[in-house]
């Protein structure tokens, strides 16, 4: 088998124009007849055209579903020192990202668990192809079978708890950001397809005048992370990337158009590959229990917050310091709150604070809800305390989610914002219907103009449209006491200009 494996690879080198992508088929073909030989029949193997150093790996060996084994990283035979390739900033990268992975030069393998280095096997010798031009003697060989038993026998941890599983999804949702989406809205403006450009020109026209490609794709790779989240808690049976879109409430059309382009389109292979991986760590988690227990066991009252700061701290710090509203800390956002609702009771004769349901609420910069968030929670208890527990799921319905409202302008925070509600409403005794949403809504605050929708600029433009029409009704018609503020807590504003 191997003797056969090395007399391909001969082969195509002894042409002379071979590049790396020529030897891919011959991998391939005796990877897919190992696979067989042991009874692993389920493998699929799918390989990724080579078109520059971003984005994954050149091989994902998957069980064509869900259950993702690993990725293999490929030379030429002329590279025939891999320990230089072991100190790139591409394997590097690779190596932090994907937690079981081959780097091969067709005739050397090495194997990366959790990016250490756990075995190496060479079955050739390079020099022999190319210097002595012949196929060169099978080495090593029983060592070679087990190290792909190793390769083939991974599986992702049955458990992670809030830090690892924050951690993982730090690590893919960063290299998602650099190597994936900064890399095809690059391919996009030379070329003619336009599926990610389309997002950021509606958001960029509408929204954020100034954004630029780097920052939508930090703020897109984040909202596909968070969205993937949101879907994982609401899901039911078996999840994927391609189930995900089912999960989003259709009352949330931004999202709903950004997880109908990722679950039902043609992605990108490279994009399709890093979601999935994202997919499987999420579906290996029982993520719901993971915030529950955030919630419940002292580690503070906003769960989602908690989980999140751990993300960026790994994901990007400087993004973290530099978006300080998404971390004013609870004790202030209590004492903020509270304080209101006392003076609701005292200056303006609403005796039930927040409860009173001709109470209307703004955050008009609301980040992740943390103040909405609070003031429900304070409502809610400030009912039952006084009416009991009979009208819970009523007052949620009828007041909380018919009176408060929140706008922002930023994708990934408005992405977190409903995934907290979502979670804390359920946690409260109400789990949202279909066609139930909390008044988030994705709006530029101080913008009254609604963008025509006759301008079809692409995917997410008519989302975007819906939303401003249902923001800008809110802006004009509707009546509001309380406007909950929030001070830049980073000790600076990132907001300069106009």
């Amino acid at each position: 088998m191997l003797k056969s494996y090395l007399k391909g690879i001969y082969e195509v080198s002894s042409r002379g124009d071979a590049r790396e992508e020529s030897f891919y088929s011959v991998l391939e073909g005796f990877l897919q007849k190992y696979a067989e030989l042991t009874n692993k029949k389920s493998i699929h193997i799918t390989t990724l055209p080579k078109k520059t150093d971003a984005g994954n790996p050149d091989f994902r060996i998957w069980d064509g579903n869900q259950h993702i084994v690993g990725y293999i990283e490929a030379k030429t035979p002329t590279t025939e020192y891999l320990d230089q390739i072991e100190t790139t900033d591409q394997l590097k990268r690779y190596l932090k990202t994907f937690p079981n992975l081959i780097l091969t030069n067709f005739v050397e393998f090495r194997l990366y668990r959790n990016g250490d280095l756990i075995d190496k096997v060479r079955i050739g010798r390079p020099f022999v192809m190319h210097m002595l031009k012949t196929v060169p003697p099978v080495e090593n060989e029983p060592d070679f079978f087990k190290l792909l038993e190793k390769f083939f026998s991974f599986s992702l941890p049955k458990f992670y708890d809030a830090e690892s599983l924050a951690m993982v999804l730090a690590d893919k949702t960063r290299f998602l950001r650099d190597e994936v989406i900064t890399q095809e809205l690059r391919e996009e403006e030379e070329g003619k397809r336009k599926s990610i450009t389309g997002f950021y020109e509606a958001f960029k026209q509408y929204l954020i005048s100034n954004l630029s490609k780097e920052d939508f794709a930090d703020l897109y790779s984040q909202t596909i992370t968070y969205g993937l989240f949101a879907s994982r808690i609401r899901a039911k049976g078996i999840f994927n990337r391609e189930l995900a879109h089912k999960n989003i409430p259709h009352t949330i059309g931004i999202l709903r158009d950004i997880f109908r382009f990722i679950s039902l389109e043609e992605l990108p292979r490279q994009m399709e590959w890093i979601i999935d991986d994202i997919a499987e760590v999420l579906a290996v988690t029982d993520v719901k229990n993971i915030l529950h227990q955030y919630f419940h066991k002292g580690k503070g009252e906003d769960p989602v917050i908690h989980f999140y700061e751990t993300f960026l701290a790994e994901y990007d710090p400087k993004t973290r310091e530099r978006r300080g509203v998404y971390y004013t800390p609870e004790p202030v956002v209590s004492y903020i709150v509270r304080s209101l609702h006392a003076i609701l009771k005292e200056r303006f004769d609403r005796n039930d604070g927040f409860a009173n349901e001709s109470v209307t609420v703004l955050d008009p910069a609301a980040g992740t809800l943390t103040f909405l968030a609070e003031a429900s929670k304070l409502a809610l208890e400030e009912f039952t305390s006084k009416y009991g527990e009979g009208g819970r799921a009523r007052f949620i319905k009828e007041h909380i989610l018919k009176n408060f409202y929140a706008f922002e302008l930023m994708m990934s925070p408005y992405a977190i914002g409903h995934l907290k509600m979502s979670f804390l409403l359920e946690e409260l005794g109400y789990r949202l219907n279909d066609d139930d949403r909390f008044k988030l809504y994705l709006t530029n605050t101080l913008e009254m103009k609604e963008p025509d929708e006759s301008k079809y600029l692409g995917p997410g433009w008519i989302s975007i449209s819906e939303e401003s029409h249902l923001a800008g009704k809110v802006k004009r018609e509707q009546p509001i006491l309380v406007i909950l503020g929030n001070p830049p807590y980073a000790g600076h504003s990132s907001n300069i200009g106009d």
